[in-house]
């Protein structure tokens, strides 16, 4: 039922509501203790305001000795402030103002219980520099009895902020004083170390704890396993927590997700899954941080499925684990690396409606998955909507929305992005400049890559292998020689070795070029540095020598990759079928593709292609029929090479009807046409002498007369000639005309020699006009050809033809 507005307006107004006064709420523990963390609330309805503070009293002046306090209530200088106060007031003093001075006012120094309570709070905040000068004042006290708790508090604080030699140097200064190291001492001190990634000060520290016979508890061994595994050694994580176990002391849950974190640190995936079956025989129940690392690990092995269904069990509570934003932005990576951008968004979408707020990790997953596939456009919709939202635009952010715009070739945009974001005092890494390098290689500008080059190093950013084998990849692309050889010469001074993606990088750019000799000494320097080719490697050396004629090579290449136990993979597979195709090794042909179909997979519609062009080579037309028939059994949906290959085959093997049927098949496939395929249909016309075949052809061709090449367009003129059909021919080359497409000297041949067989000298002369009206001179051959049919046709023709010839002649003929 439809509600109507008007119902929900009163009539007559409402009374005043009458002010409440703000309600403050104060809550303080039972217990009273002087070291009490008091919560203090204050809720404003009227403004809609609240406030919640922790109000720590301390020792005061009335916990005082009454000695002291007869002493300190005479000096109007001396002042009662609870501890949460002077904390207050000591972090709005810059470091260079007195603290020592306001702290000897505070009536609380009297008391030494309130230092372990004043370094607790300090050190909460965070602040390195203030809990620095509180202790250092502290110490200098009459009253200052050092004991455990503060160091500990402190050296947990260096910890934060990963100074680990001043912790260390803590730990030694307070057995100075006369303050033996705990458990809770060690513990600090190897998770200072532990965060510092220095697994092997950890380790040492461990051994001094168990030498001072201290014994470690559970938390000990967590931060030494987590020291270890956040360092990437997974094997030194794994020994410990045996070691741990031996020890009678039973890991926990913390425990299993501290081992599990490092088998994914140092890529351990498989490891860690193998790890979490275990877990689960255990009494032990995963946490959401287990989950969450269970789904990265499965989506970096590419079981996409089962991840998918760990996520699924969490939003249903199967799983007995809250969701949390990490795992959000897990599945987003997910799906943006199985390359299903829609369900990115989704994703995000979803997290947002039930009542996460993206950060911006998760900001940065969806913008990576737009940047990925070039989306540059919804890329910058995200980046504007980490800005709108109240946060600020990163490093990754940045370098994501270069990668959109290089890949939607855009390099000037990319290049705003990066101007924008240095103007925001973001210093661009080692991945921007990577970034920046391959948007501007990539399309086309090669010297302002190089030119990047310089520019990362210039600002103290050093490159990597990723840069040159970008470098190298883009030189390949524009045929750039010369850029190859410094390239890899720059590569080497810099003392960067090429690894397998680098020298087929290489390798690649210098097939593309034709310097198929310096390729092969490239591939020869690999294997004598002992890096060790993959299927990408003998892909671009297979058909980079088939390009060439070199099959042997090729062939050899092939049995080598076969030798050493390379997985073939499609590409290589389609490679060595198209040389032996071309070889005329049919049988071979035949045998490597039956071969493939035996694989994970099987063939793909590039593998088909190269078995229907080698079935095209050799004249089988039937058997490439049988196999395109095959190609649509197996679900491998045909493209335009391979509809093209299917053609050619009819053709040789005088089936041009078939290739029309194959021209419809196309459209109703919503396959586009180009120029092989027009040429192959213009064949198939001529073989058949179908004029009226033909004009239908025209008319699919008509809509990209501009775009086609001056080749096929006088092949379709010729064919319309040779039929006899010159006045369709006429009315074809006038709209060829008004297309712009270009003409040249050539296509005016065309016409006058279908005009001449058909005896029309008329429009003969007359596009012998159009000729030197366009600038195009006629050659000997043209007025040698008009005067002989002069000659034939009777007294009558043959004087007007002379003579309109003669005048061409002379219009022609260079002024003196």
């Amino acid at each position: 039922m439809e509600l109507h507005p008007h119902l929900f307006i009163p009539t007559h107004p409402s009374p005043p509501k009458p002010k409440r006064k703000p309600l403050s709420l104060k809550l303080r523990c039972l217990s009273g203790e002087p070291n009490t963390r008091n919560l203090v609330g204050f809720v404003d309805y009227d403004k809609g305001e609240r406030q919640v503070s922790v109000h720590v009293p301390g020792f005061q002046k009335s916990d005082l000795p009454k000695r002291i306090r007869t002493r300190v209530q005479s000096d109007r200088f001396q002042k009662d402030w609870a501890i949460s106060e002077l904390v207050a007031k000591i972090l709005k003093l810059n470091q260079h103002e007195d603290v020592d001075g306001l702290l000897n006012r505070w009536v609380g120094r009297f008391a030494r219980k309130n230092y372990p309570i004043l370094i607790r709070e300090i050190s909460q905040t965070g602040s390195l520099e203030h809990s620095n000068q509180v202790f250092k004042w502290m110490k200098n006290q009459k009253n200052y009895c050092a004991n455990n708790d503060i160091y500990n508090m402190m050296i947990r604080l260096y910890a934060r902020h990963n100074q680990t030699d001043q912790a260390r140097g803590l730990f030694f200064e307070m057995q100075k004083w006369r303050c033996k190291p705990d458990a809770e001492t060690y513990n600090a001190l190897i998770s200072a170390h532990g965060r510092a990634g220095q697994w092997r000060w950890a380790t040492n520290i461990m051994e001094d704890m168990l030498r001072a016979a201290v014994p470690p508890t559970r938390s000990t061994y967590n931060n030494l396993i987590h020291a270890c595994g956040s360092s990437g050694n997974w094997k030194e994580a794994l020994k410990v927590s045996k070691k741990m176990t031996e020890n009678g002391v039973g890991p926990d849950l913390v425990t299993h997700n501290i081992v599990l974190s490092a088998f994914k640190t140092g890529s351990q995936y498989s490891k860690a899954l193998s790890y979490f079956e275990l877990m689960k025989g255990t009494k032990i129940r995963p946490d959401t941080t287990t989950l969450n690392i269970v789904i990265h690990c499965l989506v970096k092995l590419g079981q996409f499925e089962k991840a998918i269904d760990i996520f699924h069990s969490m939003r249903k509570k199967r799983a007995q684990c809250d969701l949390d934003i990490v795992t959000f932005t897990s599945i987003i990576h997910l799906y943006s690396v199985s390359g299903q951008i829609e369900n990115c968004k989704a994703v995000f979408d979803t997290m947002v409606a039930e009542g996460f707020k993206p950060n911006i990790i998760s900001y940065n997953a969806l913008l990576g998955a737009y940047a990925s596939r070039g989306m540059n456009e919804e890329a910058f919709l995200v980046f504007n909507d980490i800005k709108k939202n109240g946060l600020r635009p990163d490093v990754v952010s940045y370098t994501s929305l270069i990668n959109a715009y290089g890949k939607s070739q855009q390099p000037e945009k990319a290049m705003e992005v990066f101007n924008k974001m240095k103007k925001n005092k973001l210093k661009p890494n080692l991945v921007t400049y990577n970034a920046l390098i391959d948007a501007f290689g990539s399309n086309g500008f090669l010297p302002e890559a190089v030119n990047l080059l310089h520019e990362m190093e210039t600002n103290g950013v050093q490159p990597n292998i990723v840069t040159f084998s970008t470098l190298l990849a883009c030189c390949g692309r524009y045929g750039q020689k010369v850029k190859i050889d410094s390239i890899l010469a720059a590569a080497d001074s810099r003392g960067i070795c090429l690894n397998t993606v680098a020298y087929n990088s290489a390798i690649g750019s210098y097939m593309n070029i034709g310097e198929c000799d310096k390729a092969l000494a490239l591939y020869k320097s690999m294997r004598e540095k002992n890096v060790k080719p993959d299927s990408v490697t003998f892909n671009v050396l297979i058909s980079g020598c088939s390009r060439m004629s070199k099959y042997t090579e090729a062939l050899e290449f092939f049995d080598e990759m076969v030798d050493l136990n390379i997985a073939i993979s499609n590409e290589v597979y389609s490679s060595a079928i198209s040389v032996y195709s071309k070889q005329g090794q049919l049988l071979e042909a035949e045998s490597l593709f039956s071969k493939m179909k035996m694989t994970h997979g099987g063939p793909d519609v590039v593998a088909y292609t190269a078995m229907l062009h080698a079935y095209s080579i050799a004249e089988k037309w039937e058997n490439a029929f049988a196999l395109f028939q095959e190609m649509e059994m197996k679900g491998v949906q045909p493209d335009l090479i391979a509809c093209s290959a299917l053609m050619r085959a009819f053709n040789r093997g005088n089936q041009p009807a078939k290739v029309l049927v194959v021209a419809e098949f196309m459209q109703d496939r919503k396959i586009p046409m180009n120029d092989t395929i027009y040429f192959e249909m213009l064949s198939a016309c001529s073989i058949l002498q179908d004029w009226r075949k033909t004009v239908e052809l025209i008319g699919l061709m008509e809509p990209s007369f501009n775009t086609m090449s001056i080749g096929l367009l006088n092949q379709l003129l010729h064919s319309v000639g040779k039929l006899g059909k010159t006045e369709i021919m006429m009315k074809t080359f006038y709209k060829i005309v008004a297309t712009g497409a270009e003409i040249n000297k050539s296509t005016y041949s065309v016409l006058l020699k279908n005009l001449l067989a058909a005896q029309n000298w008329r429009k003969y002369l007359e596009v012998m006009e159009w000729m030197e009206d366009s600038g195009v001179e006629p050659s000997v051959d043209t007025y040698q050809s008009i005067l002989a049919f002069a000659q034939s046709s009777g007294r009558e023709y043959s004087v007007i033809i002379q003579d309109r010839v003669e005048r061409l002649r002379r219009k022609n003929m260079p002024v003196r």
